[in-house]
């Protein structure tokens, strides 16, 4: 167990976007930056993925398509790792996995252990127990750091439909939320020897 207390987030300071402007204002905001880096936290265990054929063939119980259609991106991230290195962009990723593991989770990490091959994003796996005193009155947020200079509450339904977010850009929010990402990132595990190790070997999921 991680024994360091989570950030607060104060809705009031920040300004909220709709799922379109979140978007827009991220593309912009990102894609400003030189030889920076950006840090998300990821812990839903669920979400609904918008526009994607291999999310749409997990739900219909197609793993093998799922698989194919993942494969398929190789070289989208191949190109994206390559902007990236070009202006010394790195997007780190911290995962919060609980178990059992969800089909979600099982489908979403055979992406980023793409990712983090080809560059693309370096992701690390931190499992739930871990965040435990974090989690003691509410269970972490969606959060994305751009830059040092921008923070993301993202927002998401009970059911995992994105819903846009709140964006700070005051120093506390922001520097506080990085640190304590950095430090989960820290003591999180490579997710490719986490992947070999508890996710390659499971059967196929059941949607």
């Amino acid at each position: 167990m991680l024994d360091l207390s989570a950030p607060t987030i104060d809705p009031e300071l920040g300004e909220r976007l709709v799922s379109k402007d979140y978007k827009r204002d991220f593309r912009e905001r990102r894609s400003l930056i030189q030889d920076g880096a950006s840090w998300k936290l990821e812990r839903r265990q669920y979400f609904e993925e918008q526009n994607s054929p291999s999310r749409d063939a997990l739900t219909r119980g197609d793993w093998q398509e799922a698989l194919r259609l993942l494969a398929e991106d190789r070289d989208d991230f191949l190109t994206k790792a390559a902007k990236d290195r070009s202006r010394g962009y790195t997007f780190h990723r911290v995962r919060i996995v609980e178990y059992p593991i969800t089909p979600y989770v099982q489908w979403e990490m055979h992406s980023l252990v793409q990712q983090d091959e080809l560059g693309s994003g370096r992701v690390r796996v931190v499992t739930a127990d871990k965040v435990a005193h974090a989690e003691k009155s509410q269970q972490l947020p969606e959060i994305v750091v751009l830059d040092s200079q921008t923070l993301y509450n993202v927002i998401y339904s009970d059911t995992g439909v994105p819903m846009g977010s709140i964006r700070f850009t005051d120093e506390q929010h922001v520097n506080s939320w990085e640190r304590y990402i950095r430090s989960l990132y820290e003591i999180g595990e490579d997710i490719a020897t986490y992947f070999a190790r508890e996710i390659a070997p499971l059967p196929a999921p059941v949607p």
